[in-house]
């Protein structure tokens, strides 16, 4: 085979090689997690990584009417910052999620050094994908986001048409429900006072 007969044969074809230069599976360090710098959505567990399903365009056109509604209404009352994923957030040491929407209020942006905050106000996930992927959002997340200390959490299940509205308590260490609606009622923040979307505009955001 000539060389360039050679590269041809190549192009296109995955280095496994590289695979050597990384770490296995459970044997992540964070500083190695945090050296990762791709687009693609990876959590961190305790030295595994995660890859949550790659969104589709109901999953997007969800999150970024919510998103906007939820951005607009922080910046008019001066109230912080909202941002989507991919964006790590540190829920404790060797733990990262990416939450499709995270609001940040001013206190904590004070306190936030370098380019990834501890914790958050509020969360918000689109549920998509597998059973097993329905399963973190809807239980694992809801658990560790209330270790974590996230005082509001919101489950949007276009499957099922709903939105979870979950409030921490004071001192509480599990979510209770604020709230379960669906299609021709208005979903309520109980950290942001005035704040809510109408349930059925959401879905429909997606054609859904």
């Amino acid at each position: 085979m000539t060389l360039s007969k050679g590269r041809e044969y190549a192009r296109g074809r995955p280095i496994l090689h590289l695979v050597d230069y990384f770490p296995d599976q459970g044997r992540w360090s964070e500083a190695d997690y945090l050296n990762l710098h791709t687009s693609q959505l990876i959590e961190f567990d305790d030295g595994l990584l995660e890859f949550p399903p790659m969104p589709t365009m109901s999953h997007q056109d969800i999150v970024l009417f919510l998103y906007s509604l939820l951005k607009t209404f922080v910046a008019t009352n001066g109230l912080g910052k909202v941002y989507v994923a991919p964006l790590r957030i540190k829920l404790w040491a060797r733990k990262y999620r990416e939450p499709d929407i995270i609001f940040l209020a001013q206190a904590r942006l004070a306190q936030t050094k370098g380019s990834y905050p501890t914790g958050a106000d509020l969360v918000m996930e689109v549920v998509s994908g597998t059973g097993i992927d329905r399963q973190r959002d809807l239980v694992v997340k809801r658990q560790e986001y209330a270790e974590a200390g996230i005082p509001e959490y919101w489950i949007v299940d276009p499957e099922e048409a709903q939105i979870t509205v979950c409030s921490l308590p004071d001192g509480g260490e599990e979510y209770e429900e604020a709230g379960v609606y669906g299609p021709g009622e208005r979903a309520e923040s109980v950290l942001l006072a005035g704040f809510g979307v109408d349930v059925t505009a959401v879905f429909e955001a997606a054609g859904t």
